[in-house]
């Protein structure tokens, strides 16, 4: 079957507009545009599964839901016989990154559409950490083209950590009160600067106060194990939800403090299976818990899944199947003050909806959105046109300099024979690092690295302003065993270029590399390039498909293990060392931070 028009530009009526319509159909007077016959309504409203259910839509919206919509049925009606399967929503992902799919919003679209996913609430950090207000506009602009729902927080923390980081630009109050006009902004993004919000930092509290003023949800980021005074305070300040919590008194506290748990299943955080524990085993409320993804690249979308993934892992950990899809439907809408447009299968709602065979495992056979088939059988039937983004959009890499191996020289302090150095340590399947440290051996004046022991190289080279400049520190939990190097200008989150290295000629090579494709992630070994995945989009996103993108993702994986490396999402953890927000230790562009004192360290003991 050809591929349908693309959808994109079609927008939905708004309700008020369009109710006369809706009741004459629900009445009969008037037939609908789509009827949906014989389904097993999943009713997020109630908690049932209602059987022999029929749907009627028009303008892109339910009209009538109930047992027998035939009185809907025209001369121009399309029906759709669901022969007893499942009608879900359509499903939300509450906290997300397009960026960290390596692809534009478009092509992220076009990934995660046959997977279920009709609404996501995305926060652009990563490109304003890069281009500023005029990146957030881009992407915001792109979000409202889409055939689904995507809906755009405005990045709060840029830089994330004022004081321990530069990025690219720089936000604040006055940005984020200009950016609440704008039609797509839902929210403030994550409040990543806890410290600042228990200080009552004046660009923290201006923010989330503009984003309160203009009725809209304050997302929350509060990383520290400490549930204590400075946890109270955070809340006090204004967040709304956290999806930063790794156990289950993290869930609890935050939902007994009136927040919504956001509980994460990206490419490499493993968060649901020990906060879900708070509704399977302490019987905590599941309204307020909610399902989401925050980071997923390409490769876990397209052959893993999105957000039908993350419900099917929480209905794994023991959650009744309506439970764990009210967590990614209604719930999300009801925190973000959707309930009347999203989330459920109810009148006047936006006609996202799934024909699903089997519940448990979620087996999405048809997907629809504002009423038009997009997707069947896991696959697009659809055109959605690419979005173009200006050549400012792509100039961003600027490194001042052809990097050599000396660049990457760690000198020992005082001609020391033997030193003590802090180590970053990397958690699989977690955001957080260890803060460790290990004794290294020092050659003609030079630190050098411990491969045996799994220490590594790491270097943080300043890619916004050229000016050459490289912090240098060392990294352990890779596992690399053989002479190689890897560089990204995907660094959360003021996305400067991160080099973890074994060898420094290959370390050089690699970030001379990615200078000259604008952006991106290579692997070499060894003076020779092993795997590619070019990104010239602020250095954050590919503009190729996301089907390609995830190949060359696969490859990058593949050279990764064939060094050694046996991490789970090992990309995902390189491209977090130098995320200044989340405890223990990270690098940045001033030096070694220890997040849990939120200050700059010696690199040495």
């Amino acid at each position: 079957m050809a591929a349908s028009p693309s959808p994109q530009n079609r927008k939905p009526q708004p309700w008020t507009e369009v109710a006369p319509l809706l009741v004459d159909v629900a009445m009969g007077r008037r037939a609908a545009d789509l009827v949906i016959r014989n389904g097993r309504w999943v009713n997020v409203h109630s908690g049932e599964v209602i059987p022999v259910t029929d749907l009627a839509i028009v303008a892109g919206r339910f009209a009538y839901c109930g047992p027998d919509a035939s009185h809907a049925i025209g001369e121009g009606t399309k029906v759709v016989d669901a022969a007893g399967r499942y009608l879900v929503p359509g499903l939300c992902d509450a906290h997300m990154h397009v960026e960290s799919g390596m692809v534009t919003v478009t092509e992220f679209c076009r990934a995660v559409i046959p997977r279920g996913t009709t609404s996501m609430f995305i926060d652009p950090h990563e490109i304003a950490n890069v281009l500023g207000v005029e990146g957030v506009r881009l992407m915001h602009d792109e979000a409202a083209a889409q055939a689904i729902n995507v809906f755009v927080q405005m990045p709060s923390c840029v830089p994330s950590a004022p004081g321990l980081e530069n990025a690219g630009a720089q936000l604040g109050p006055a940005d984020i009160a200009e950016a609440m006009g704008w039609q797509n902004i839902i929210g403030l993004g994550e409040v990543m600067n806890f410290p600042g919000v228990a200080a009552n930092n004046p660009t923290m509290t201006g923010e989330i106060a503009a984003t309160v003023a203009a009725g809209r949800t304050v997302g929350g980021h509060y990383a520290s194990p400490d549930l204590g005074r400075a946890f109270h305070g955070y809340v006090a300040g204004g967040p709304e939800d956290d999806h930063e919590g790794t156990r289950a008194e993290d869930a609890i506290a935050r939902v007994r403090q009136g927040m919504k748990a956001m509980l994460r299943l990206g490419s490499a955080w493993y968060d649901v299976a020990e906060q879900i524990k708070a509704v399977t085993e302490k019987g905590l409320d599941p309204r307020n818990f909610i399902l989401c993804t925050d980071d997923s690249h390409s490769g876990t979308l397209v052959n893993e899944g999105h957000m039908d993934r993350v419900v099917r892992h929480a209905i794994a950990q023991g959650l009744a199947p309506v439970t764990a899809i009210q967590m990614a439907t209604i719930n999300t809408a009801q925190h973000f003050r959707l309930e009347r447009e999203l989330g459920s299968i109810a009148p006047g709602r936006l006609a996202d909806v799934l024909i699903v065979s089997d519940l448990a495992t979620l087996e999405i056979d048809e997907v629809f959105a504002r009423g038009v088939r997009l997707a069947k059988a896991g696959r697009l039937e659809v055109e959605i046109a690419p979005y173009p983004y200006p050549a400012s959009a792509r100039d961003t890499v600027r490194l001042g300099k052809t990097f050599a191996a000396a660049d990457f020289d760690i000198p020992a302090p005082d001609n020391s024979a033997e030193v003590r150095a802090r180590v970053i340590g990397v958690i699989e399947n977690q955001a957080p690092t260890r803060a460790l440290e290990a004794d290294l051996a020092v050659e003609d004046g030079i630190v050098a690295m411990d491969r045996r022991n799994d220490v590594c190289q790491i270097a943080l080279v300043e890619r916004h302003k050229g000016s050459g400049a490289v912090v240098n520190g060392f990294v352990s939990g890779f596992g690399y065993t053989e002479d190689c190097a890897m560089a990204s200008t995907v660094a959360h989150d003021s996305h400067h270029m991160i080099v973890v290295g074994t060898n420094k000629d290959d370390m050089a090579l690699a970030a001379n590399r990615l200078g000259q494709v604008g952006g991106g992630v290579v692997m070499v070994s060894k003076g020779k390039e092993l795997a590619l995945v070019e990104m010239p989009i602020a250095g954050l996103m590919s503009d190729e498909r996301a089907e390609i993108v995830a190949t060359k993702a696969e490859k990058l994986s593949a050279a990764m293990r064939d060094m050694g490396c046996s991490l789970n999402n090992a990309y995902m953890q390189h491209s977090l060392l130098a995320l200044v927000v989340i405890p223990e230790l990270r690098i940045s562009d001033l030096g070694i931070i220890d997040v849990t004192k939120f200050e700059k360290v010696d690199l040495f003991v």
